[in-house]
C-alpha cells in the first residue's frame, strides 16, 4: 500500500469517528407534571390500634448482672431496670457494688444486710431506685 493511500485511509478512518462523536444529544422528552391540586376528599379517620399482646422473653431473666457483682451470700436476683440485686429474703433491700441499699419509707443504705443502718437522701441511692419509688 502507498504512503498516500494509507493516509487516504487514516484520514477517512478519522474524519468518520469524528462524526460520530459529534452528534447533538437530545434528552427524552417527558410530558409536564400537572399542577397539584388541593384535595377536596376529607382525610380518612384515624383509627386507634389495639394494644399488642405482650411478648414474654423466649429467654429467662438473669439472676446475675454483668458488670456488677451479686451480694454474698445472699438469695437475690439481677433487676435490670432498677440497676440493683433485689434480695429475694428481705422487702425493698437491694445490693450494687458493696453496698446495701433499703427503703422504709425514705432511704438508708449499710455495708450488711443486717445493718447498721444509716439514712441518706435519693442522691445516694442508684438512679433506678429513686424512680421505682417516686423520689
Amino acid at each position: 500500500m502507498t504512503a498516500f493511500a494509507r493516509i487516504t485511509l487514516l484520514s477517512m478512518m478519522v474524519l468518520g469517528l469524528s462524526a460520530c462523536a459529534v452528534q447533538e444529544y437530545e434528552p427524552e422528552r417527558l410530558p409536564p407534571i400537572p399542577p397539584s391540586q388541593p384535595s377536596t376528599k376529607p382525610a380518612p379517620p384515624t383509627v386507634p390500634s389495639k394494644p399488642s399482646t405482650p411478648v414474654k422473653p423466649s429467654k429467662p431473666v438473669p439472676r446475675t448482672s454483668a458488670s456488677f457483682a451479686p451480694p454474698p451470700g445472699g438469695n437475690s436476683h439481677w433487676d435490670a431496670k432498677l440497676g440493683v440485686y433485689v434480695l429475694d429474703d428481705q422487702t425493698n433491700t437491694f445490693y450494687r457494688q458493696r453496698t446495701y441499699y433499703r427503703w422504709n419509707n425514705g432511704w438508708s443504705r449499710s455495708i450488711s444486710p443486717n445493718g447498721p443502718w444509716e439514712e441518706t437522701n435519693i442522691n445516694g441511692v442508684p438512679g433506678g431506685l429513686g424512680r421505682k419509688f417516686g423520689q
